[in-house]
């Protein structure tokens, strides 16, 4: 192996370990940015009630429950919202997710074209606009998952 080859290879390798360690020190001396990639926001839109209870809520409480992510949301939008209002066991589901954790929060234009936001607060939800929050959400890098 000539010499200069040996020096490129050399200086190639040693960059590669400086970058690494660059990387790990930033990563560590940031929580925000490391957690990043740990915070689930779920968006429940489907009115369909198998959609609901056996992905949906399951998947969500799942994540929770066994910390695969440091933060889980469940945002219920749309057809979900008259869904959750009219079904006592999903209600139960939903309830059980903000016992353990789960930050759960309703789209209040929603809730008010189906008639149910008061129904979505007595269950423990928080009904606001979803817009924003759902759009800062995207822009602060969290995992989004829609059902």
């Amino acid at each position: 192996m000539s010499k200069p080859f040996l020096v490129f290879f050399i200086s190639i390798v040693m960059g590669c370990v400086a970058g690494v360690g660059i990387w790990k020190s930033t990563v560590q001396s940031d929580p925000a940015r490391a957690s990043q990639s740990s915070q689930l926001a779920v968006l429940w839109t489907s009115g369909d009630p198998d959609v609901a209870h056996r992905v949906c809520l399951m998947y969500t409480h799942a994540a929770q429950k066994n910390e695969w992510f440091a933060q889980v949301k469940l945002i219920v939008w749309g057809p979900s919202a008259r869904l959750l209002a009219g079904d006592r066991e999903l209600q139960s589901k939903v309830q059980a997710l903000i016992a353990d954790g789960v930050h759960v929060q309703a789209c209040v234009v929603c809730a008010d074209s189906y008639g149910v936001t008061k129904y979505l607060r007595a269950l423990g939800i928080e009904v606001k606009q979803m817009g924003e929050p759902l759009t800062d959400l995207l822009k602060d890098g969290w995992k989004v998952l829609t059902f």
